[in-house]
């Protein structure tokens, strides 16, 4: 649980884009997109309706750690990501997906360890809404974070996007999300992690840490913490004046309905939807841990038929505002 709080993965401002050929389907399209940038290439993959009416698009974030744009790992594939895309496409709702720097295609565009920082993926996602914001096959821009992924696009989408959607997205500041995670450690790690993760908080960077929490809490990492901790995923979601939808699983091995529960009471115009028995990827399972883990490295299991309910009910509505 911890090192999916704590994978770093580095990005960056982005300079330029550049599209391949478009893969075509009966249904759909798909673009790849290459964005580039001062220390390598980004991509991603746009998925859109064939249709040559406007459509309204949303920009999907990946969670925390080596996710790909497919919501996928090196060590789990469940394809979530991919079929949120093409769900939303048979409703004719376009979207663009991408790999973070420094994971699958974008590999080598990754920064070092210690020149990362939070605000890399928040300026990351500025870039593509901007990009996306400039197509005019497009009506409106939505942004759908997940996990790590909707801190990320609440900030993003503040004065940018037109409506934000959250799935799975944590309701407390990251700081206070590892404390309780580490409470659960042996007494040892908790006394020597606390008084790195407050001075973290303060802005002041520890020289001294105990070997047994170097993965943890190593040097070069630090300033990525301390970027990280500064925000509050309640304070930053009231500051949203745009629609907002908060899906979270009843089944969620790794963010509660709590989360969802203060997110959406700190902002009163946002919509809150609880769904049964959804997992972290988007999968419906069973109480059973052993099957909800399993679910994780199943790309045959579909995801949740009311999470695309939820969204396609919300952007269809939203989008007829002007």
């Amino acid at each position: 649980m911890i090192r999916y709080l704590i994978a770093l993965i580095a990005t960056v401002c982005i300079s330029s884009m550049a599209l391949a050929k478009p893969v075509i389907d009966t249904l759909y399209s798909e673009i790849e997109m290459k964005l580039q940038t001062a220390t390598g290439d980004i991509y991603g993959t746009l998925t859109f309706p064939n249709t040559s009416a406007k459509v309204p698009v949303a920009l999907i974030i990946a969670g925390s750690g080596p996710t790909d744009r497919n919501g996928n790992n090196p060590i789990m594939k469940n394809e979530s990501l991919r079929m949120l895309a093409y769900k939303l496409s048979d409703n004719q709702i376009a979207s663009l997906r991408f790999d973070k720097r420094g994971i699958g295609e974008s590999k080598a565009a990754a920064k070092t360890e210690a020149d990362l920082r939070f605000e890399d993926y928040i300026n990351d996602a500025k870039e593509w809404i901007a990009l996306l914001k400039n197509d005019k096959r497009f009506s409106k821009v939505y942004v759908i974070g997940h996990s790590e992924g909707s801190l990320i696009g609440m900030i993003a989408a503040r004065n940018e996007a037109d409506g934000f959607i959250s799935i799975a997205g944590a309701g407390k500041v990251a700081n206070e999300i590892l404390k309780e995670q580490l409470a659960k450690q042996p007494p040892v790690i908790k006394e020597a992690s606390y008084p790195i993760i407050d001075s973290l908080v303060m802005g002041y960077p520890v020289k001294n840490v105990n070997p047994m929490l170097f993965s943890l809490f190593r040097p070069s990492v630090q300033h990525y913490l301390i970027s990280w901790f500064k925000y509050n995923p309640q304070t930053e979601i009231k500051q949203l004046s745009i629609p907002i939808l908060i899906l979270q699983g009843t089944n969620d091995l790794q963010v509660s309905t709590a989360d969802a529960q203060l997110l959406g009471a700190s902002n009163s115009k946002a919509k809150l939807a609880l769904i049964d028995n959804m997992n972290h990827v988007l999968k419906i399972v069973e109480d059973d841990t052993s099957a909800n883990m399993t679910a994780y490295s199943n790309p045959s299991l579909p995801i949740a038929s009311e999470l695309i309910n939820q969204i396609v009910s919300f952007i269809k509505e939203t989008s007829l505002n002007k």
